[in-house]
């Protein structure tokens, strides 16, 4: 009879397994929007909610339907496997999806029954990416640098025997190389070259070579003055953080938008730096990349490298999903940096100068105006040189907003008497004080 039961009950769950025929791709899209926040991609991780793998095995289609859709309402009818995975979790409710419709419940369970056909698209993609970045290996990199060097040495052996073969040849001849370095000085080789063999004794040529000796050196003196005004000048400037983090893929590919980790940049003086607190937000849940985007030159695992790294700095236990005492604060390098010198409010900007920055540097953002398309980088750099000149030139070109309640109070009589455009220096926006107090 136990046995009849077993074969009875095995045909029953393969025949609920074989009833669910969804679209994987579009299960691991649905999978990712609504069930990672307590459930893990890999499905073999438990974390706020049970590991799912194999779950389509343990459950039918029907059941997992009901569970997914509604599974208050599958306590409420008492069923005792819901009651017992409720009391299992602290009875800690699941989020109710009556949204979803048949064919994307079909399409997560089907995610959940052939998640490798997912990894292996995403492998493949890997590989492509890998196959188109081969030369720039560390290996490769080692033999270029190798060759470089073997040439160097090579150069410097030649330059040696030249020297040396130039010696014996003086030596054969019967001349004294010493007594022959002291006869060819400096001075007696320039007299030769200049006085005897090409000016003479006729003054035109010599004022032709005043000219050019006068105008290579007004050269000079320019190149050493641009030299000096671009000292302090980071234009281009991209340190290596000790978090590698993407701004193309937060903030381009998956939208998040700015002040959701710099906060203080609208209402504030300053940019801030999220703290881990923030990243925590998103990755409590997502502890590896499972994107589509892969930057060149590196691959999955090395993004979840990355994400490690945030678990430790915060002291963040994956495994048993736990915060301890410990935490090591990463050591963010600054980029935008003004002097100490001059004052520089990022709300005064954002918030009063918003509309009429974006119409001036033609951006959809005003982040943009001054940063870059900084949802466009994988690794932040300064775009802009950041120099007073700089600014000015911004403050001149720029238009008060004249609907902003802030110039309607303060410069009401200058708006009504100019009928033409008002800059930014038309009402104090150059002086001096405005920025260094």
């Amino acid at each position: 009879m136990k046995k009849i039961i077993f074969i009875l009950s095995f045909f029953l769950t393969a025949n609920a397994v074989e009833n669910i025929k969804g679209d994987a791709k579009q299960g691991s899209d649905l999978f990712k929007k609504n069930c990672t926040a307590c459930h893990a991609m890999n499905l073999e991780q438990k974390m706020i909610g049970p590991a799912l793998a194999d779950v389509t095995k343990k459950r039918s289609r029907e059941w997992l339907h009901k569970w997914i859709i509604n599974n208050k309402s599958l306590r409420e009818s008492g069923d005792k496997d819901a009651i017992a995975i409720y009391k299992e979790y602290d009875n800690l409710e699941m989020n109710l999806f009556p949204q979803l419709s048949e064919k994307q419940v079909d399409d997560i369970l089907s995610f959940i029954q052939k998640p490798n056909s997912i990894k292996k698209e995403n492998e493949n993609n890997d590989d492509s990416e890998n196959k188109e970045i081969n030369f720039y290996t560390e290996e490769n990199k080692f033999l270029f640098k190798f060759i470089v060097f073997c040439f160097i040495i090579l150069s410097l052996i030649i330059i040696w025997v030249l020297y040396r073969i130039q010696l014996l040849s003086k030596l054969v001849n019967n001349e004294n190389p010493v007594s022959d370095k002291k006869n060819f000085s400096i001075k007696i080789r320039l007299k030769r070259i200049l006085y005897d063999k090409i000016l003479g004794r006729k003054k035109e040529k010599w004022y032709i070579l005043s000219c050019f000796i006068g105008f290579f050196s007004l050269i000079g003196i320019y190149g050493i003055w641009n030299f000096l005004m671009k000292i302090d000048v980071n234009k281009g400037y991209k340190p290596e953080q000790p978090i590698y983090f993407s701004h193309k893929i937060h903030s381009d590919i998956n939208g998040i938008d700015c002040q959701y980790c710099h906060s203080s940049a609208k209402e504030g003086k300053v940019s801030s730096i999220p703290s881990t607190n923030v990243c925590m937000n998103c990755h409590i849940t997502i502890n590896e990349y499972n994107g589509d985007y892969l930057e060149k030159g590196k691959n999955r695992n090395e993004y979840n490298e990355e994400i490690q790294k945030i678990y430790y700095a915060i002291g963040w236990d994956p495994k048993k999903r736990k915060y301890s005492k410990k935490t090591n604060p990463i050591q963010w390098i600054r980029i935008h940096n003004m002097p100490d010198f001059v004052y520089f409010d990022h709300s005064q900007h954002v918030i009063s100068g918003k509309n009429m920055i974006k119409k001036l540097k033609k951006v959809n953002l005003v982040c943009n105006a001054c940063h870059g398309e900084v949802q466009k980088m994988d690794q932040v750099e300064m775009s802009n040189d950041f120099t007073m000149e700089w600014c000015i030139s911004c403050h001149k070109n720029v238009e008060i907003d004249i609907s902003n309640q802030y110039y309607k109070t303060y410069f009401h009589k200058k708006i009504k008497k100019e009928n033409k455009k008002i800059t930014v220096d038309m009402i104090g926006g150059t002086e001096c004080a405005k920025c260094h107090y």
